[in-house]
């Protein structure tokens, strides 16, 4: 939310104060929703019920996670105008903007990781991903399987290297030709529709090959029954080796009719759908909470979170919604915070980092599609560096203008606004506070034509 203040930050006289506000559009500091009281009130409670031993919800969600309290406190600081913010001028009418600070923490807060999925899809638009067709290919693990990655999070990793393996592998027969790699974005998840444990893992793999000498090879289509078949197998050998899983357990789940393993590729996009590519690529790293399915009544001991069909869990149980109790749905929450300082994005065969450093020093590209007429002619313009096309990805305003299709730095008078500084001073910010308040108290109305205080003539 957008804050006004006066141009220079100073106070002003009882004379001033009415024309100013009848310039400039002015809102008290904001305070915390109802989904910030009930994680702020309840968190501390939580704490001490997940960390005693026989709790239903530690035995449920695990133990507690010493990271989250940094996490949910900078998050509970996430766009409140006491914990700072950027001071934003017009040139052209000379109002004044407080813009608030972000937490950038990742799995709880909606508006951060919005933010950040938009840089990671502009990422993947202008750096990583060729003009080829791509498909999302979606794999999932049984219930039964689920609760070691949940509690050994550092096998995510793997999951995403094995199914990397499962494409390429499949990709590679049906060209005949073992050396042809395929580019993949891999992204683990660990949440379900309902904030319910469920960790899966979403590739977004080219609709096929390029071989040693970068040409391209098309591969439409993948048997998605031979693909979970090959990715259970690798799956359940991981787990034995690390000891998780004895032959015993990987009997009974074989024995199973269904063996809860699944490979769906159903999303697709072509190449010349550029706004279709960043949609995708902003699913893949979207934030597990969604604020507007939250019905919750201050004071109460339970709230409703609604559900929404997803590909993800098609046997979801409960497709309308479900009805939880508070402590349960944040520990639910809070068990989808990730690990800090670990990657939440893997990149493999064509799109690894070390392929397409491999290519930048031999000065090779890959090979395209028919479908490199449907770009943009050339310009005479230098392209920007890869430098410069991060610097402007990291923009918040470019973010949001390449997103929502709108101008945040664009005043209602047509002029642009410019970053001042920023505040994160607490004696200043509460300074410049209390100057708003007292700005929002009405003046006096003049007194009455029968008033005493009305002046007589002479």
């Amino acid at each position: 939310m957008d804050f006004v203040c006066n141009s220079r930050g100073h106070s002003c006289s009882r004379s001033r104060r009415h024309s100013l506000r009848r310039r400039l559009s002015l809102h008290l500091p904001p305070t915390q929703s109802s989904r910030e009281r009930a994680l702020s009130t309840h968190r501390g409670s939580l704490r001490g019920r997940q960390g005693s031993l026989g709790g239903a919800i530690k035995k449920r969600y695990g133990f507690w996670r010493g990271f989250v309290d940094d996490v949910v406190a900078r998050y509970l600081d996430c766009g409140t105008v006491e914990a700072g913010f950027a001071r934003l001028k017009c040139d052209a009418c000379g109002v004044e903007k407080l813009l608030t600070l972000s937490c950038k923490q990742r799995g709880i807060c909606p508006s951060c990781d919005a933010k950040r999925a938009a840089a990671f899809a502009a990422f993947l638009k202008d750096e990583i991903l060729e003009n080829v067709g791509h498909s999302l290919i979606t794999f999932t693990l049984p219930k039964m399987l689920r609760v070691y990655f949940m509690h050994h999070r550092e096998l995510l990793s793997d999951l995403a290297r094995l199914a990397y393996e499962t494409i390429q592998e499949l990709m590679s027969e049906a060209v005949d030709d073992q050396d042809a790699r395929p580019g993949v974005v891999a992204v683990p998840q660990t949440f379900g529709t309902l904030l319910n444990p469920h960790p899966h893992l979403h590739c977004l793999a080219s609709r096929g090959v390029w071989n040693a000498h970068g040409f391209w090879l098309p591969v439409p289509y993948i048997d998605t029954s031979a693909a979970e078949k090959l990715f259970r197998q690798k799956t359940l050998r991981l787990l034995q080796q690390r000891g998780l899983l004895n032959d015993e357990r990987i009997e009974l789940l074989a024995s199973f009719r269904h063996s809860g393993f699944s490979v769906d590729r159903s999303p697709t996009v072509w190449p010349q759908d550029t706004e279709g590519i960043e949609r995708v690529a902003r699913y893949l790293l979207r934030c597990p909470l969604s604020l507007s399915r939250i019905h919750w009544s201050p004071g109460a001991r339970t709230l409703f979170y609604q559900g929404k069909s997803s590909h993800d869990d098609p046997f979801a149980m409960h497709p309308e919604g479900e009805t939880l109790d508070v402590y349960e749905f944040i520990a639910r929450l809070l068990t989808q915070i990730p690990v800090p300082r670990r990657h939440g994005m893997h990149y493999f065969g064509a799109y690894s980092s070390r392929a397409r450093t491999r290519r930048k020093k031999q000065g090779l590209k890959l090979q395209a599609t028919s479908a490199d007429h449907d770009k943009p002619p050339a310009s005479d313009e230098p392209s920007p560096s890869s430098k410069q096309r991060a610097g402007l990805r990291r923009r918040w305003a470019n973010l949001i203008k390449r997103v929502f299709k709108t101008d945040p730095l664009l005043c209602e008078c047509g002029g642009r606004f410019r970053i001042l500084s920023f505040i994160n001073d607490p004696k200043v910010i509460r300074k410049i506070l209390d100057h708003l308040q007292k700005l929002q108290t009405p003046s006096r109305a003049p007194p009455r034509n029968d008033s005493p205080l009305r002046s007589q003539p002479s």
